[in-house]
């Protein structure tokens, strides 16, 4: 299971004083490696075809400990569900109504006021989510 990407995963868990236990590095490996913005669930189907071992609860306590400690974002974006974005560099996200899928939007596309404050609330963190379809390339 150890490779040299799995020696980097240990060092960006080690460097946020994650203990880099086997399963937590086999959530990760494949965690990292999604970027797609899974959910908990969904990452859990793709990391059970490799390795059946690891628990649904092993999965949610993972993804949460990444986010926690600032390697993984935990975002609200499909029908409440919580997804998991490897990419922690501020970013928004678009979401194909047709498909479902959701791609990451680089931040200075869009136009946003360097810090939002709404009355009554104390805003920790903001980014767009713009839903609609994706257009076809054309060749």
């Amino acid at each position: 299971m150890y490779n040299k990407n799995m020696n980097k995963i240990a060092e960006a868990l080690k460097s946020k004083k994650i203990r880099p236990t086997m399963t937590r590095l086999a959530v990760a490996e494949i965690f990292f490696e999604s970027f797609d913005h899974p959910s908990a669930e969904d990452l859990l189907l793709k990391i059970q075809k490799k390795f059946s071992y690891i628990s649904r609860a092993t999965v949610y306590n993972t993804l949460e400990l990444l986010a926690k400690k600032g390697l993984a974002k935990k975002r609200a974006i499909k029908s409440g569900r919580f997804i998991y974005d490897p990419v922690i560099s501020p970013h928004h996200h678009f979401v194909d109504k047709i498909s479902g899928k959701i791609y990451d939007i680089p931040w200075d596309k869009a136009k946003l006021p360097e810090k939002i404050s709404i009355p009554g609330f104390e805003t920790e963190d903001y980014y767009l989510v713009i839903i609609g379809k994706k257009l076809k390339e054309e060749k």
